[in-house]
C-alpha cells in the first residue's frame, strides 16, 4: 500500500494525540487521518485544571489546544465522545461503542493515563470524594471549593499540593496526608520537600506526614478520613492524589506486550507490527530501565517524533525532560531527571527564590527551580547538551549563572 494511502488512527485525544494529528499534517502527510477521543469536548490542556480552571480564571474554550475547525480544515476525521472497545490485530479493525467496526493500516495508542482510586473497601467510592485528572473531575470539583469548607487530599505529589494551594487561596480548610515520611518523597529530594511544606504551611495548610489513611468515614457521604494512628480528620470532602496509572487495558486485550505501560522502542512501535504508541501511556528504554514520563513536554515530543517515523524518519525518540507546577506565588521549573541522583546542592537566592542542582558524582542530572528562572534555563541548557557546572561554583550565590554555561 502507499504511503499516502494507509488510514492511520490514532485512539485517544489528549495532548500527544492532538499533537501527533498536527505533526503529521505539518509535514506533509495527505492520507486519512481519525483521531478518536472518549470525552466529548475537542483535545485540551491539563495542566490549567487543577490551578487557573478550577480556581475560576480560565475559560473553557482557553483549555482548547486548537479550535475544533482545526481538525475540519485539515482534513483530520475526530471523532469524540467515542469509546473503543476492542482492537482485532489481524484484521486490523477497531470495534467502537454501538458496534460500529473501523478499519486502520497505522494504529497509534495515545491513550494517557487515568487517576489511580482509594479501594471502595476503605471508603473510596462515597459521594463527596474526587480525583483530579480531566474535565469532568474540575467540572465536579469547582463547586465543592467554597470558602469555609473543610477539605482532605489524600496524597502529597504534586497533584495533592497543587490543589492545596488553590483550596488555600479560596479560604478552604486544607489538611493533607501523605503516608510516606515526607511529601513529594517519590520525585524530588529532602529540600524541595522542605521547600514547599513549608510554603504550604505558612498559607494555613495542615500536613501530616508519615502517616497512612486506615479509611474514608461516611454512610452516604463522605465525613472525614482516620489515620491509621486512630486521628480523624472531619472532611466535607476529599480529593485523592495518589498517582495515575497508564491507559493501558486497549492494548493489554489486543495482546500487545505491556510493562509499565504500553512498552515501545525508541521510534515508538509496540510489539504488534503497525501498532504504536506515544505519551502517558507508553514505556520506553532509558538509562537501562522502562520508564514513562508524565508530562506535556513528552506527550509532545514523543508524540512528534513517532509522526516522523510513520512517515519514514526512522527517528529514536531522544528526550530532554522538564515539568513545571504552579503553587500559590511559586513556580517550580524542574529540568532533566534526577533518577539516580547521590547529592543535592542548593543555591539559595533572596525570598524564595531558589534551586536544588542534583548530581551523580561530578554529573548533573536535574534542576529544581523555585522562583528563579534563570537557573532554571542555565541547568536545562547544561543537561541537554550533557555537560555539568561544578557543585561549588552552582553553590556559590556570587558566582553568576550564566558563566556556568562557558
Amino acid at each position: 500500500m502507499e504511503q499516502e494511502n494507509r488510514h492511520i488512527v490514532v485512539v485517544g485525544a489528549g495532548q500527544a494525540g492532538a499533537a501527533l494529528v498536527a505533526r503529521l499534517r505539518t509535514q506533509g502527510y495527505g492520507g486519512p487521518i481519525t483521531l478518536i477521543g472518549a470525552e466529548s469536548v475537542p483535545p485540551y490542556q491539563r495542566p490549567p485544571l487543577s490551578k487557573k480552571y478550577l480556581l475560576g480564571e480560565f475559560a473553557l474554550e482557553r483549555l482548547f489546544l486548537r479550535p475544533e475547525a482545526f481538525y475540519e480544515e485539515h482534513d483530520i476525521s475526530l471523532r469524540l465522545g467515542t469509546m473503543v472497545e476492542g482492537v482485532d490485530t489481524e484484521a486490523k479493525t477497531l470495534l467502537l461503542a454501538g458496534g460500529e467496526v473501523l478499519g486502520w493500516d497505522e494504529l497509534v495508542l495515545t491513550t494517557g493515563s487515568h487517576a489511580r482510586r482509594l479501594p471502595a473497601a476503605i471508603g473510596g467510592d462515597l459521594p463527596g470524594v474526587h480525583v483530579m485528572r480531566d474535565l469532568a473531575d474540575a467540572d465536579a470539583l469547582a463547586p465543592q471549593m467554597q470558602p469555609g469548607r473543610r477539605m482532605v487530599i489524600v496524597g502529597g505529589g504534586y497533584i495533592g499540593l497543587e490543589a492545596a494551594a488553590v483550596a488555600a487561596k479560596l479560604g478552604l480548610e486544607v489538611t493533607l496526608i501523605e503516608a510516606a515520611p515526607r511529601i513529594l518523597q517519590r520525585v524530588a529530594c529532602a529540600e524541595t520537600s522542605d521547600y514547599f511544606r513549608a510554603l504550604h504551611t505558612g498559607h494555613g495548610v495542615t500536613i501530616l506526614e508519615g502517616v497512612g489513611l486506615e479509611r474514608l468515614t461516611g454512610d452516604d457521604h463522605v465525613t472525614g478520613a482516620r489515620l491509621a494512628d486512630g486521628r480523624e480528620i472531619a472532611a466535607d470532602f476529599v480529593i485523592t492524589g495518589i498517582g495515575i496509572a497508564p491507559g493501558m487495558s486497549l492494548a493489554e486485550a489486543a495482546g500487545v506486550t505491556c510493562e509499565n505501560g504500553i512498552a515501545v522502542d525508541l521510534r515508538g512501535r509496540t510489539s504488534e507490527p503497525g501498532i504504536w504508541a506515544a505519551g502517558d501511556c507508553a514505556s520506553f528504554p532509558l538509562r537501562g530501565q522502562r520508564l514513562r514520563l508524565e508530562s506535556v513536554q513528552n506527550a509532545i515530543d514523543q508524540s512528534e517524533c513517532l509522526a516522523d517515523n510513520l512517515m519514514g524518519a526512522e527517528a529514536d525518540y531522544a528526550p530532554k525532560p522538564w515539568f513545571w507546577s504552579d503553587q500559590y506565588d511559586v513556580k517550580l521549573q524542574i529540568a532533566g531527571l534526577n533518577l539516580g541522583y547521590d547529592r543535592v546542592v542548593v543555591r539559595a537566592g533572596e525570598g524564595l527564590v531558589r534551586s536544588h542542582w542534583y548530581y551523580a558524582g561530578e554529573t548533573l542530572l536535574a534542576v529544581d527551580a523555585m522562583n528563579d528562572p534563570r537557573a532554571y534555563m542555565v541547568g536545562k541548557r547544561l543537561i541537554d547538551a550533557g555537560k555539568s557546572a561544578p557543585a561549588e561554583a552552582v553553590a556559590d550565590p556570587s558566582v553568576e549563572l550564566k558563566t556556568l554555561l562557558r
